[in-house]
């Protein structure tokens, strides 16, 4: 049931003195870096003013922007010699910012996706089929390593080629899987056009999701198809990438590993930390880090702490699914929308496919949204009747939630650009 059960049901005094121990000694190592020695120096921070996790709150935001201004070397806290590893975010926001790992940042990196992924599950007889994209991107080596130290048999598949996806888990007895939810469903379509039924022709039992914002209706819609549990994780590279946050068996909420980070909620605007419960921007400062630590890094992702304890015993806090990414956020005639929403209400729609794409464009001078959507086969079977319901009802149930009302256009499946990255649900046209 415990990787590591004295750490992970630790209480919360205890987890608390471990932060404090490794804030102090993460401190000490950024200092040495270019952007925090000269950052410390200029605020005149003295590290002695920290003495409760609670006074993390008085160091420095860092964002995204400053690690971009310091390319590429200016958060090194140690030698290039004692670095193993670069990893690199996706660049899908602006230029890329590239982290970098000793051996030993590794390795408790590697520890966390273990602990992670034995805490939902997998054993040293699992059969681990990893189905992310290997290379600068984390989560494929992340979780390539943690499976690893678990002891299962790791397939290092890679990313897309559907249908050899499908022949790697009959012949080998894949029973774990690393998928992006977006590509879970559209292999579920490939399953079907082969004739096989994963929960039949398969020894699948349970996967790991995550690298693009999902609905818990996705999640079931792929746990139904497949008949295992889609296990929530949660990680950006600035952080390691996965294992930062992961499900426990119970499915409400990603435990936190507070022996690792320091999180906190902040209101984006006003940059105040906001109490347990309130919903706002993830803030995380790393514990484990020696090649490259960040101190209070500004996510960019929406999620609140829930609060109480979780059944599963474990007392490492719990942050809700990512509702979206501040950036992310689409404003359209001065309302502030997430693809979340509109996917939330996609899924619970009967004859509505696995893609859908939104289009902004400004027409008069005036914001319209075009949201493509692909139906499942047989829609377009001659029965326009059939099919302009199903688009008055899509439009309704997207109006209702987001109180702007849509065009739709129904597709064919399959008739959408798949990827075999993150998912690409918003095509802005609209030029200032």
């Amino acid at each position: 049931m415990y990787w590591e059960k004295e750490i992970e049901t630790m209480d919360r005094g205890g987890l608390e003195k471990v932060q404090m121990a490794r804030l102090r000694e993460t401190l000490a190592r950024a200092k040495k870096s270019v952007h925090y020695g000269k950052l410390f120096a200029e605020m005149g921070l003295d590290a002695g003013a920290i003495r409760t996790v609670a006074d993390v709150g008085k160091l420095p935001l860092t964002t995204k922007e400053d690690l971009r201004e310091n390319w590429p070397y200016g958060f090194l806290a140690c030698s290039r010699d004692d670095l193993i590893r670069m990893h690199s975010s996706s660049g899908t926001t602006g230029r890329a910012t590239v982290i970098f790992h000793t051996e030993s940042d590794v390795a408790a990196w590697t520890n966390l996706l273990a602990r992670s992924m034995y805490m939902a599950g997998m054993r040293r007889s699992d059969v681990f089929q990893n189905m992310m994209t290997y290379g600068l991107f984390t989560g494929g080596l992340g979780f390539h390593y943690g499976a690893e130290k678990i002891g299962a048999l790791v397939i290092p598949a890679g990313a897309g080629n559907s249908k050899r996806q499908i022949q790697l888990m009959r012949d080998f007895g894949t029973t774990a899987i690393h998928i992006i939810p977006s590509y879970a469903l559209h292999l579920a379509s490939v399953f079907t056009e082969s004739g096989y039924d994963p929960r039949r022709d398969t020894k699948l039992r349970m996967a790991f999701i995550g690298a693009e914002p999902h609905s818990e209706k996705m999640r079931r819609k792929i746990e139904e198809f497949y008949g295992f549990k889609a296990f929530n994780s949660y990680g950006l590279s600035e952080m390691n990438g996965p294992g930062m946050a992961f499900e426990c068996p119970e499915q409400h909420g990603l435990h936190i590993w507070e022996d690792n980070y320091i999180v906190e909620i902040i209101d984006p605007a006003t940059q105040k930390i906001l109490p347990e419960g309130e919903e706002g921007e993830l803030v995380a400062t790393t514990l484990m880090r020696e090649g490259m630590p960040i101190i209070r890094y500004r996510t960019k992702d929406l999620t609140r702490i829930i609060p109480g304890p979780c059944p599963c015993a474990r007392t490492h806090r719990r942050i809700e699914r990512i509702k979206g990414r501040t950036d992310d956020m689409m404003i359209i005639k001065g309302v502030n929308i997430f693809p979340i929403q509109i996917e939330k209400r996609l899924m619970e729609i009967p004859g509505v496919g696995t893609n859908f794409v939104i289009i902004l464009d400004r027409v008069d001078y005036g914001d319209q949204m075009t949201v493509k959507v692909e139906v499942q086969r047989g829609f377009f079977g001659g029965n326009l009747q059939q099919l302009e319901t199903l688009r008055r009802r899509i439009v309704e149930e997207i109006k209702t939630d987001i109180l702007i009302t849509p065009k739709v256009d129904l597709v064919e499946p399959d008739s959408l650009p798949k990827s075999e990255g993150k998912a690409v649900r918003v095509i802005d046209n609209r030029k200032d």
